[in-house]
């Protein structure tokens, strides 16, 4: 009930401060932790969600360009598996890889939690599905350092007692600029409630993505709008004074793989879906016995060579994917290949052909799925690329660009540490 109060105090408008929870009652160590605040500079993590590595050569993201000749550019940034939104957003604000945090696929069974899916409201914000990690937001908090979010998985639910202080329920109604004003409205607080950790989310060159392909006139459409939106958020930076002051970090969760209409796996051609319990579909699809079923005789046939796709149990799949240890990974995971979908007759018959022209999931390596790395800021060194890494890396650059100790993660800062300074790169706390 507590949460759900919270809830309803906080409205789904985009301006204003948003939801607050940190206590305010001073103490010696709280004065301590504030001085420490004011000696760090600010850090904002923005997701353009479904920007692909390469999408910044099509000359549609000026200003992103701006931020790359005077900061860092990685040639890539390697998704976890499987390279979708919910457990890649997590991965990089917990360092864990998808089978240690607990999101192990958009759509998912727990024994104990029932069924998680996005549009499920209550799902997303019932903080057990994500306590398997811990966020950054939460550790930064404990570290005395105020939190912000503007729309990031994970950060609607109550993880470990803990929400960022100020946050917003999603609503993609809310448009780009709205969103960027929200940040800086932020940043305009007195010092002692502004934010020391901020995540900012575009989500329009996904969603363009996957309804008419990553080669469409309406992604670079796309690309153009969001940037921007970056250029408002750079113009309010430098308006503000904060543009050399503030370390940005732009990326994203994925990258974005054509799928024509035609290219479906029908799944019920060659599993009996009665037969088992269905928990997703897609490019990565998954599947639990069902009790007085003999799905270790389906298990053995899918494991054979299959068209478009290969099929494990779980305990089976490649161990460079990281993927199978976690309860909530389906006993049978299918993946489909690069430009395939994995789906049902009458999935298709409802949808009447209406299907997405881009996907996301696939292998984690493939140059289709690299997602967008681009940094910026008093920390980082200036006009250099940078070599690919995994997403995981990010979660110890952050906490150490941060002042605090991270906690255990899949991620490596040894890896990173190169792209900063060398009065910032220091050791990794």
């Amino acid at each position: 009930m507590k949460y759900l109060s919270r809830l309803l105090l906080c409205t789904f408008v985009a301006l204003g401060a948003g939801c607050a929870t940190h206590p305010s009652t001073p103490t010696s160590q709280a004065k301590a932790q504030q001085a420490k605040a004011e000696a760090t500079a600010p850090l904002l993590l923005i997701s353009i969600d479904g920007y692909r590595a390469d999408y910044i050569d099509r000359g549609f993201s000026p200003t992103l360009q701006q931020l790359v000749a005077t900061g860092v550019h990685a040639d890539s940034m390697q998704p976890s598996f499987p390279s979708l939104t919910f457990p890649n957003h997590y991965a990089i604000v917990t360092g864990m890889v998808p089978d240690h945090n607990g999101i192990v696929n958009n759509t998912m069974v727990d024994s104990q939690l029932g069924k998680f899916s996005l549009s499920d409201r209550k799902a997303v914000s019932n903080g057990l599905w994500w306590d398997q990690a811990t966020p950054l937001w939460v550790t930064a908090d404990e570290n005395g350092l105020r939190t912000a979010t503007m729309f990031w998985p994970g950060s609607e639910a109550d993880i470990q007692g803990k929400h960022p202080d100020y946050w917003k329920p999603y609503n993609g109604k809310v448009t780009p600029d709205q969103r960027v004003d929200q940040i800086l409205a932020w940043l305009d607080l007195p010092a002692d409630k502004r934010p020391m950790f901020l995540t900012l989310y575009f989500d329009a060159v996904d969603h363009e993505g996957h309804m008419h392909g990553p080669d469409s006139p309406e992604v670079n459409q796309a690309l153009r709008e969001t940037d921007e939106a970056m250029t408002r958020l750079v113009d309010g930076l430098r308006q503000r004074d904060l543009l050399d002051k503030i370390n940005i970090i732009v990326l994203a969760d994925h990258g974005m793989a054509s799928v024509p209409k035609e290219n479906s796996i029908l799944i019920d051609k060659l599993i009996p879906l009665d037969d088992v319990e269905q928990v997703s579909l897609g490019e990565v699809a998954g599947f639990n016995p069902k009790r007085g079923h003999d799905f270790n005789a389906i298990e053995e046939k899918m494991e054979q060579p299959q068209q478009h796709m290969q099929c494990w149990d779980k305990t089976r799949v490649p161990a460079r994917l990281n993927y199978g240890s976690n309860a909530r990974v389906p006993q049978l995971v299918c993946l489909a290949n690069v430009g395939w979908r994995i789906t049902t007759t009458d999935y298709l018959a409802k949808k009447d052909g209406h299907v997405s022209l881009g996907e996301h999931g696939y292998d984690n390596a493939d140059p289709l799925m690299q997602a967008l790395f681009v940094a910026h800021g008093p920390a980082f060194q200036s006009g250099i690329r940078f070599h690919s890494f995994p997403n995981v890396d990010v979660y110890p650059l952050m906490a150490h660009l941060l002042g605090i100790t991270p906690k255990f993660s899949d991620g490596k800062f040894e890896d990173v540490q190169g792209m900063l300074k060398a009065e910032a790169a220091g050791t990794a706390p």
